[in-house]
Parts: C-alpha cells; sequence; structure tokens
C-alpha cells in the first residue's frame, strides 16, 4: 500500500477554481513568490496584489511556464 503523504494521488490536485477559499485573498507567500517569477518570466506587469488564492495559483503555473522553472 502506498503512504498518501509520500504518493499523492491525483485526487489530491484539486482545480483552483473549485477550492473552498479560492475566493480569498491570495497568500503573502503565494504574493512573494509570484512577484518573484513575474519577474523572472519578463512579465511583471502581470503582478496584481489583488488576486485571489485561486487567480494567483493559476497565474503562478503560467509564470512558471513563461519562465522555464520547474
Amino acid at each position: 500500500m502506498s503512504n498518501p503523504k509520500t504518493e499523492p494521488t491525483n485526487n489530491t490536485q484539486k482545480d483552483p477554481d473549485q477550492w473552498v477559499s479560492g475566493n480569498d485573498p491570495m497568500t503573502g507567500a503565494q504574493a512573494s513568490y509570484l512577484k518573484t517569477l513575474c519577474e523572472q518570466a519578463g512579465a511583471p506587469e502581470s503582478f496584481d496584489d489583488e488576486l485571489t488564492k485561486a487567480e494567483a495559483s493559476k497565474l503562478v503555473d503560467e509564470m512558471r511556464e513563461k519562465a522555464n522553472v520547474t
């Protein structure tokens, strides 16, 4: 049997649109990481400090791809 803490199943990753707290303001950690990623991706104008947690998560994914960060 696998350990769910070390080997999470696919159902542990929810779409940010389905998060219960997705409409809450993004966390300080999200904001800091997102701002750095936007700068690394050459798109600092994409950062918006008014994003929700869900919006920030989606933008993090987008900027990680754009900045080629894995």
